[in-house]
C-alpha cells in the first residue's frame, strides 16, 4: 500500500507517517520505484502509534508500546506500568491546567473592560511569576 492510501486509511498525515519512518518507529519497504510500500504488518503498527499518540504518549513510549505489542511474550505488566506512569503524566498537566483556568478565570473577573486603560489581566502577565510557576512546574 502507498503512503497516500495509508494516510487516508489510519488517519494520519503522511508527513506524519514519513517522520515515523524516518526516525524507525515503522518500518516500509521500498519499491523498486523507491516509494514506501506499507504492508498489512506496518499499517497495523502506524494505526497503534496513531492511537497512542492520541492518547497523549510521547513518540519514545510509543516506541516502547509498540514493542510490548509486537512481543508475544509479554508481561501486562510492564504494559500497566508504562500506561499507569503516563496516567499520573496526565493527571499532573490536568492538575497544572485546571489551576491555570482558575487563575486566568479570577483575572477576567477582576477587569472591568470597557473602555478603561487599567487591565488587571495585562498587569498580570506582565508581572515576574516565574518564582511561583517554577515550584509548580517541576
Amino acid at each position: 500500500m502507498k503512503i497516500g492510501d495509508v494516510a487516508r486509511v489510519t488517519g494520519l498525515s503522511v508527513k506524519s507517517i514519513r517522520y515515523y519512518h524516518d526516525i524507525n518507529l515503522v518500518s516500509a519497504k521500498r519499491g523498486e520505484n523507491g516509494y514506501r510500500v506499507y504492508d498489512k504488518a506496518a499499517l497495523e503498527s502506524l494505526r497503534f502509534v496513531h492511537q497512542c499518540r492520541e492518547m497523549g504518549f510521547s513518540i519514545e513510549e510509543c516506541r516502547s508500546l509498540l514493542a510490548l505489542q509486537q512481543n508475544p511474550g509479554r508481561a501486562a505488566g510492564d504494559v500497566r506500568a508504562l500506561a499507569q506512569m503516563h496516567l499520573g503524566t496526565l493527571e499532573d498537566k490536568i492538575s497544572r491546567m485546571q489551576a491555570l483556568q482558575r487563575q486566568l478565570a479570577a483575572l477576567v473577573a477582576e477587569c472591568q473592560g470597557g473602555e478603561q486603560s487599567q487591565c488587571p489581566i495585562l498587569a498580570s502577565l506582565a508581572t515576574d511569576n516565574t518564582a511561583d510557576n517554577t515550584a509548580d512546574n517541576s
